[in-house]
């Protein structure tokens, strides 16, 4: 049994429901789902991601042909596995070389490392921790001496969810995102004063908009068709590389 008191869960257990009938409003709901999704988990592990934007990660990873996910944000691995495991079946299916990786960032990897070794004791493998702070532009160089070369990336930025780390990640990363891949801002919905969490400070969804409208920012566009099951923790945040990489 995982204590619940430590952010993580016994994977033999489900997730709390969510209740809606025809006297819940819509907002109610939404705000019912935000409460559920940070007590969810994937293979034991807390992955604090809605159900309906795990999908979209899916659909995006095949139509990009993603190799290599970039996370910012690793917490405590649920998300780190669950990409590793969406990477080993386009392999599977021959969508992408078997060579497939994982490169999760974090402040302190130990917890992850740990938590990651009890449900898969070879994650090494296919996953690497990198311990850094994404506002480090030394830790974007760390990280991409990691990519095998010609490999296709999707970076992930789950980081505080506040302007800063927003930005600095959109900066320092964004060019790791190969011609028609993804880079992907999670958590958007700090910004929305209906539904964002107690004690967020927001910034996510102003800091994509103010790197869109620079230089770099504008090789990208917002895919808000990529909303596509009308709840998302990631409004404005689903964004695809349109315009070529400058040479290097």
């Amino acid at each position: 049994m995982i204590d619940t008191d430590t952010d993580n869960f016994d994977g033999d257990r489900l997730p709390p429901t969510v209740v809606a009938d025809h006297e819940t409003t819509l907002l109610e709901y939404r705000r019912a789902r935000g409460r559920q999704h940070v007590r969810d988990w994937y293979a034991g592990l807390r992955i604090k991601k809605f159900p309906e934007d795990l999908r979209v990660f899916e659909h995006v990873l095949w139509s990009s042909r993603t190799q290599v996910v970039v996370e910012l944000g690793t917490h405590l691995g649920g998300s780190t596995l669950w990409f590793r495991d969406r990477l080993r079946t386009l392999a599977g299916y021959g969508r992408v070389p078997e060579a497939v990786r994982v490169i999760s960032v974090d402040l302190d990897q130990s917890r992850a490392a740990a938590l990651l070794g009890s449900a898969d004791p070879h994650f090494a493998r296919d996953i690497t921790l990198v311990a850094g702070d994404v506002r480090d532009p030394g830790l974007a160089e760390r990280v991409e001496r990691l990519v095998p070369p010609g490999a296709r990336c999707l970076v992930v930025e789950d980081t505080l969810h506040e302007y800063d780390t927003t930005a600095a990640a959109l900066r320092n990363f964004a060019h790791l995102v190969p011609d028609g891949g993804f880079f992907v801002v999670e958590d958007g919905i700090v910004d929305d004063p209906d539904l964002c969490p107690p004690g967020m400070p927001g910034g996510v969804v102003p800091a994509i908009t103010d790197w869109l409208a620079g230089d770099r920012g504008s090789a990208f566009t917002t895919r808000r068709d990529l909303e596509l099951y009308g709840v998302t923790s990631h409004p404005h945040g689903w964004l695809q590389r349109v315009r070529r990489r400058p040479a290097p």
